[in-house]
This record gives structure tokens, sequence and C-alpha cells, in this order.
């Protein structure tokens, strides 16, 4: 009996220091053998992350270039064509667009699809807001995404107010944005 749990006991102990071994063996490092960073979606109250993509025509956009010095508000809403819920409250995106006009910057983030493909979608839907390409998905991770659709509100100063995760209605998105206009 006394051996029977002895060697229950050698084979815990062995597995664990497998384990760990295991563990730190496959950590993935970079270059400089320094563990690499992992970045934090972003929360209400602080900084939004910065980033610069294309739309599907080809034109730049850089976040902090609207929200620099008291700029312009920007709603992201992170969507892709195969998600049924964000092609529901993609025409209430167009309409705020057209409606707030340049007092508030709707931008549209989608998820690893071509631009061909966004823009073929964008022509069908008669979508004219920025809809950035994201094929390789850098911003849908540095947001930390793990949903579609999801809504950031970002005010005038870079500051995220809000993050809504699900389809909206046109009203809904309307009320976040006088909220974030009149901020």
């Amino acid at each position: 009996m006394k051996r029977e749990r002895l060697e229950w006991l050698a084979l815990i102990v062995l597995v664990a220091l497998l384990g760990g071994g295991w563990i730190v063996l496959s950590r993935e490092t970079e270059a400089d053998n320094q563990p690499i960073a992992l970045t934090t979606a972003p929360y209400v109250g602080a900084l939004a992350p910065d980033f610069t993509a294309q739309t599907h025509d080809g034109a730049n956009f850089t976040l902090s270039d609207f929200t620099a010095n008291g700029g312009t508000p920007v709603v992201l809403n992170f969507w892709a064509t195969w998600c049924p819920p964000c092609r529901v409250e993609m025409p209430h995106f167009e309409a705020a667009a057209q409606l707030y006009g340049d007092d508030v910057a709707v931008l549209g983030v989608n998820q690893a699809e071509s631009a061909a493909t966004i823009a073929a979608y964008a022509r069908d839907h008669g979508l004219s807001y920025p809809l950035l390409v994201d094929e390789e998905m850098t911003i849908n991770h540095l947001y930390g995404i793990l949903n579609l659709p999801t809504t950031i509100f970002i005010d005038a100063n870079g500051i995220v107010r809000e993050v809504l995760v699900g389809t909206m209605s046109r009203a809904v998105l309307e009320e976040r944005i006088e909220k974030l206009v009149g901020q």
C-alpha cells in the first residue's frame, strides 16, 4: 500500500515537471528572446489604440488624424460581409454617416476579407462611408474584437467612451453619436 502511494506521488511529480518544462520551452519569444507583449483590448475611459489602414478603394485613414487636438469623434464598427447581424445594421451606419457628415467619423473595419470583397459589398448595398480593409486582422486584434458586430465610440480626444457588442438599431446608434458629438 505504501509503495503504491509512493509510485503515484512520483508519477504526479514527474507529470508536473514535464508540464512545467513544456510551458517554458514552448513560449513564443521575439528575436531578442523577450516574451511577446500581449495587447489588451481598449476599455471605456482609455485612449483608443492608434492605427492606419486603407479603405477598399485605397484611401488611407489614421485614427489619430481624427482625434488629435480635440478633433472629431469616431465610431468604429467591426463587421464582415458574412455576418448577418452586421448586414442588418450596415444601412444604419450609412444613414448616420450621411446625417452627421463631418461632425463624426463613421468607419467600418472589416474582418479578414479582401478589398475586392468589401468593394463589391459596398457597391451592391450602396455604402459610401469608409470601409477599412483589415485582411490580416491587425486592427481587430489591436482592439480585442471577439464578436461581430462590435462598435466602439471614441470621443474627439481619442478616449473610448463606449463599446457595444451586437446589432444596434438606428435610434440607438444616433443616440450614442449625439452623446459623442455633445461631449
